[in-house]
Protein backbone atom coordinates (compact mmCIF):
# COMPACT_ATOMS: atom_id res chain seq x y z
CA UNK A 1 0.00 0.00 0.00
CA UNK A 2 1.22 3.64 -0.90
CA UNK A 3 0.35 7.18 0.69
CA UNK A 4 0.35 10.03 -1.47
CA UNK A 5 -0.35 13.53 -0.32
CA UNK A 6 -2.43 16.05 -2.28
CA UNK A 7 -2.87 19.20 -1.59
CA UNK A 8 -2.91 23.40 -3.30
CA UNK A 9 -4.37 26.17 -2.18
CA UNK A 10 -7.78 27.48 -1.64
CA UNK A 11 -9.96 27.37 -4.96
CA UNK A 12 -7.29 25.07 -7.20
CA UNK A 13 -9.32 22.42 -7.56
CA UNK A 14 -8.66 19.60 -4.96
CA UNK A 15 -11.97 18.00 -4.78
CA UNK A 16 -12.15 17.86 -8.58
CA UNK A 17 -9.33 15.79 -8.66
CA UNK A 18 -9.51 13.61 -5.50
CA UNK A 19 -12.80 12.56 -6.96
CA UNK A 20 -11.23 12.07 -10.15
CA UNK A 21 -8.61 9.77 -8.31
CA UNK A 22 -11.29 8.09 -6.38
CA UNK A 23 -12.85 7.05 -9.97
CA UNK A 24 -9.91 5.56 -10.86
CA UNK A 25 -8.82 3.14 -8.25
CA UNK A 26 -7.57 5.63 -5.42
CA UNK A 27 -9.07 4.89 -1.21
CA UNK A 28 -9.57 8.78 0.02
CA UNK A 29 -8.81 10.56 3.40
CA UNK A 30 -9.86 13.84 3.63
CA UNK A 31 -8.95 15.93 6.08
CA UNK A 32 -11.83 19.13 5.67
CA UNK A 33 -14.50 16.41 5.33
CA UNK A 34 -13.05 14.63 8.58
CA UNK A 35 -12.36 17.85 10.55
CA UNK A 36 -16.22 19.23 9.65
CA UNK A 37 -17.73 15.42 10.86
CA UNK A 38 -15.65 15.92 14.03
CA UNK A 39 -16.84 19.78 14.46
CA UNK A 40 -20.38 18.51 14.39
CA UNK A 41 -22.87 19.58 16.88
CA UNK A 42 -22.97 16.89 19.93
CA UNK A 43 -19.22 15.87 18.98
CA UNK A 44 -16.72 16.04 21.64
CA UNK A 45 -14.73 18.75 19.30
CA UNK A 46 -17.49 21.02 18.81
CA UNK A 47 -17.97 20.61 22.75
CA UNK A 48 -14.35 21.76 23.10
CA UNK A 49 -14.87 24.28 20.62
CA UNK A 50 -17.91 26.49 21.99
CA UNK A 51 -16.27 25.62 25.56
CA UNK A 52 -13.54 27.76 24.64
CA UNK A 53 -14.67 30.36 22.40
CA UNK A 54 -18.23 30.73 23.55
CA UNK A 55 -21.78 30.54 22.14
CA UNK A 56 -20.87 33.22 19.25
CA UNK A 57 -19.70 30.76 17.55
CA UNK A 58 -23.18 28.37 17.58
CA UNK A 59 -25.44 29.81 14.61
CA UNK A 60 -29.30 29.45 14.63
CA UNK A 61 -29.49 26.30 13.53
CA UNK A 62 -26.71 24.81 16.58
CA UNK A 63 -24.51 24.23 14.15
CA UNK A 64 -20.40 25.49 14.50
CA UNK A 65 -20.94 28.94 12.88
CA UNK A 66 -17.75 29.00 10.70
CA UNK A 67 -17.63 32.38 9.32
CA UNK A 68 -17.85 33.05 13.25
CA UNK A 69 -15.36 30.90 14.25
CA UNK A 70 -13.20 31.96 10.86
CA UNK A 71 -13.10 36.38 12.31
CA UNK A 72 -12.07 35.25 15.37
CA UNK A 73 -8.94 33.28 15.11
CA UNK A 74 -7.82 34.40 10.65
CA UNK A 75 -6.22 37.70 12.63
CA UNK A 76 -5.03 36.69 15.93
CA UNK A 77 -2.48 33.51 15.88
CA UNK A 78 -2.81 32.77 19.34
CA UNK A 79 -6.11 31.77 19.25
CA UNK A 80 -5.53 30.24 15.75
CA UNK A 81 -2.74 28.12 18.25
CA UNK A 82 -5.31 27.23 20.53
CA UNK A 83 -8.25 26.14 17.78
CA UNK A 84 -5.53 23.77 15.89
CA UNK A 85 -5.04 22.16 19.16
CA UNK A 86 -8.67 21.68 19.95
CA UNK A 87 -9.07 19.88 16.79
CA UNK A 88 -5.78 18.37 15.02
CA UNK A 89 -4.79 15.89 17.75
CA UNK A 90 -8.57 14.31 17.17
CA UNK A 91 -8.43 14.58 13.22
CA UNK A 92 -5.10 13.14 13.49
CA UNK A 93 -6.44 10.07 15.42
CA UNK A 94 -9.41 10.07 12.69
CA UNK A 95 -7.86 10.14 9.81
CA UNK A 96 -5.13 7.35 10.96
CA UNK A 97 -8.22 4.96 11.60
CA UNK A 98 -9.81 6.05 8.03
CA UNK A 99 -6.25 5.01 6.51
CA UNK A 100 -6.20 1.45 8.57
CA UNK A 101 -9.60 0.78 6.60
CA UNK A 102 -8.49 1.66 3.41
CA UNK A 103 -5.76 0.14 3.38
CA UNK A 104 -7.39 -3.30 3.19
CA UNK A 105 -8.94 -2.49 -0.14
CA UNK A 106 -7.03 -0.22 -1.87
CA UNK A 107 -3.30 -0.43 -3.15
CA UNK A 108 -3.42 3.13 -3.57
CA UNK A 109 -4.86 5.74 -0.64
CA UNK A 110 -5.16 9.78 -1.00
CA UNK A 111 -4.77 12.12 1.91
CA UNK A 112 -6.23 15.33 0.38
CA UNK A 113 -5.10 17.82 3.11
CA UNK A 114 -5.07 21.53 2.65
CA UNK A 115 -2.43 22.92 4.56
CA UNK A 116 -0.09 19.72 3.94
CA UNK A 117 3.15 21.77 3.06
CA UNK A 118 1.99 24.29 6.27
CA UNK A 119 2.98 21.61 8.06
CA UNK A 120 4.84 18.96 8.78
CA UNK A 121 4.65 16.59 5.85
CA UNK A 122 4.08 13.16 7.51
CA UNK A 123 7.50 10.72 6.58
CA UNK A 124 5.94 7.99 5.20
CA UNK A 125 4.03 9.44 2.40
CA UNK A 126 5.16 7.84 -1.06
CA UNK A 127 5.26 11.40 -2.58
CA UNK A 128 3.31 14.85 -2.68
CA UNK A 129 1.03 15.93 -5.30
CA UNK A 130 -0.11 19.58 -5.52
CA UNK A 131 -2.82 20.80 -7.48
CA UNK A 132 -1.40 23.93 -9.00
CA UNK A 133 -3.64 26.79 -10.79
CA UNK A 134 -2.58 31.00 -11.14
CA UNK A 135 -4.12 33.11 -8.31
CA UNK A 136 -6.37 35.00 -10.46
CA UNK A 137 -8.04 31.88 -11.63
CA UNK A 138 -8.30 30.49 -7.95
CA UNK A 139 -9.96 33.79 -6.67
CA UNK A 140 -12.04 33.78 -10.20
CA UNK A 141 -13.52 30.33 -9.20
CA UNK A 142 -14.01 30.77 -5.81
CA UNK A 143 -15.77 33.95 -6.52
CA UNK A 144 -17.85 32.98 -9.31
CA UNK A 145 -18.45 29.43 -7.45
CA UNK A 146 -18.41 29.92 -3.99
CA UNK A 147 -19.50 32.85 -3.08
CA UNK A 148 -16.73 34.26 -1.93
CA UNK A 149 -15.78 38.21 -2.33
CA UNK A 150 -12.57 38.85 -3.81
CA UNK A 151 -10.83 40.50 -0.24
CA UNK A 152 -12.32 37.39 1.27
CA UNK A 153 -10.68 34.73 -1.06
CA UNK A 154 -7.43 36.79 -0.87
CA UNK A 155 -7.35 37.40 2.63
CA UNK A 156 -7.95 33.33 2.92
CA UNK A 157 -4.61 32.90 0.42
CA UNK A 158 -2.87 35.09 2.47
CA UNK A 159 -2.85 32.92 4.99
CA UNK A 160 -1.40 29.73 3.12
CA UNK A 161 1.50 28.75 1.66
CA UNK A 162 2.35 31.01 -1.64
CA UNK A 163 2.30 28.88 -4.97
CA UNK A 164 6.29 28.84 -4.98
CA UNK A 165 6.67 26.99 -1.45
CA UNK A 166 3.87 24.57 -2.50
CA UNK A 167 5.65 23.94 -5.93
CA UNK A 168 8.92 23.73 -4.36
CA UNK A 169 7.73 20.44 -2.24
CA UNK A 170 5.98 18.56 -5.47
CA UNK A 171 6.88 15.25 -6.26
CA UNK A 172 3.73 15.29 -8.57
CA UNK A 173 2.12 18.95 -10.33
CA UNK A 174 -1.54 18.66 -11.65
CA UNK A 175 -2.04 21.48 -14.17
CA UNK A 176 -5.36 23.15 -13.39
CA UNK A 177 -5.55 26.27 -15.21
CA UNK A 178 -7.34 24.41 -18.85
CA UNK A 179 -10.62 23.26 -18.94
CA UNK A 180 -12.10 19.96 -17.50
CA UNK A 181 -10.85 17.61 -20.08
CA UNK A 182 -7.28 18.90 -19.79
CA UNK A 183 -7.76 17.76 -16.00
CA UNK A 184 -8.97 14.36 -17.31
CA UNK A 185 -5.67 14.22 -18.79
CA UNK A 186 -3.44 15.75 -16.12
CA UNK A 187 -5.44 13.20 -13.37
CA UNK A 188 -4.58 10.14 -15.92
CA UNK A 189 -0.60 11.14 -16.12
CA UNK A 190 -1.00 11.68 -12.33
CA UNK A 191 -2.44 8.18 -11.88
CA UNK A 192 -0.19 6.51 -14.28
CA UNK A 193 2.83 8.00 -11.79
CA UNK A 194 0.80 7.32 -8.72
CA UNK A 195 0.82 3.40 -9.66
CA UNK A 196 4.72 3.59 -11.19
CA UNK A 197 5.36 4.67 -7.90
CA UNK A 198 3.51 1.99 -6.20
CA UNK A 199 5.38 -0.33 -7.99
CA UNK A 200 9.17 0.50 -7.59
Amino acid sequence: MSEFGLTGGIGSGKSAVSSRLVSRGAGLVDADATVKRLQAAGQPVFDAIVEEFGTQVVGPDGELDRPALAAIVFNDKDRLKTLNELVHPAVRKDMASQRKALAERHEIIVLDIPLLVEGDTPRELAGVVVIDTPVELAIERLVAHRGFTIEDATARMANQATREKRLSKADFVVDNSGTLDDLEAEVDRCWEWMQQVHRA
